[in-house]
């Protein structure tokens, strides 16, 4: 097992350990590489798209390194440089949201013990929300196919006008809809751009090393927790404090999760 504090977290609005509540009463995710694994259906689409273009093709392990700034972005790297002028980009830009949008479920998944967890969390009373750089109305379809939207307080994506995560607008945005003390929100994701997000916004972080990234990347970046799987990560947002993560939670989990387990969870599992 692996559970890594990188650093001290109780702070001013956190719940102290001896007190018996949740260390952190809300818990922001990401999205991609975070709740689903979506990484085959992303290079699937963006290879198609190079493919129609004549653009060299990429592997899997690539994209973990291409995605994660946002569909523009993506767009943008995969384009050959002599090439990124404003039509060919918003072209292939267009395409790609065609191509994505019509195969988002082909092989993306949850990822193993992420909707348990998410059950038991939300039966413990943590608020939970999302938040990626994935255009907001598909963020909120992708959430809705495999999850009860019913778990979270707000899920958001991308929006017009807002700039995309690292920068800390969408985030402290966010916290003001939830009514979230920053001091008690843990931002959870998998690359460097999730523990900057936390960091430019002021809060604690937890990397997760199941995702896309990897460890080194997280530590160096500074995250304020590492979790290796989902049972790690609930002790960093419940254990820590000496919060009763025992029956009564687990009895009301088990509810919550038939309740919310959607019929797509069990496709096209990794």
């Amino acid at each position: 097992m692996e559970l890594i504090r990188q650093k001290s977290s109780t702070k001013r609005g956190a719940t102290p350990p001896e007190d018996g509540k949740t260390m952190y009463k809300t818990v922001i995710f990401d999205l991609d590489g975070t709740l689903l694994n979506t990484l085959d259906d992303l290079a699937d689409a963006g290879n198609r798209v190079c493919a129609r273009r004549g653009w060299p093709l990429h592997t899997p392990d690539q994209f973990r390194y291409l995605v994660g700034n946002g569909i523009p972005k993506l767009i943008e790297r995969l384009t050959p440089p002599d090439a990124r002028d404003a039509a060919t980009l918003a072209n292939a830009l267009a395409d790609f949201e065609a191509d994505y949008g019509a195969h988002l479920h082909d092989k993306t998944a949850p990822y193993p013990g992420v909707p348990a967890l998410l059950a038991r969390l939300k039966a413990a009373g943590v608020q939970l929300a999302v938040l990626s750089n994935k255009a907001d109305a598909l963020a909120k379809v992708v959430v809705g196919e495999y999850f009860d939207p019913a778990l979270f307080a707000a899920v958001r994506g991308q929006r017009a006008g807002i700039p995309v995560k690292p920068a800390p607008e969408a985030t402290r945005a966010l916290l003001e809809t939830l009514g979230a003390d920053p001091a008690a929100t843990l931002y959870v994701g998998d690359s460097n751009v999730d523990i900057q997000t936390a960091r430019n916004a002021g809060l604690d972080s937890c990397g997760v090393l199941w995702g896309f990234r990897t460890r080194e990347e997280l530590v160096g970046e500074g995250a304020t927790h590492l979790a290796a799987d989902a049972g790690e990560l609930e002790r960093v947002v419940l254990g820590r404090c000496g919060c009763d993560a025992g029956a009564a939670p687990a009895k009301a989990a088990a509810t919550l999760h038939k309740q919310y387990m959607k019929p797509s969870q069990g496709r096209n599992r990794p």
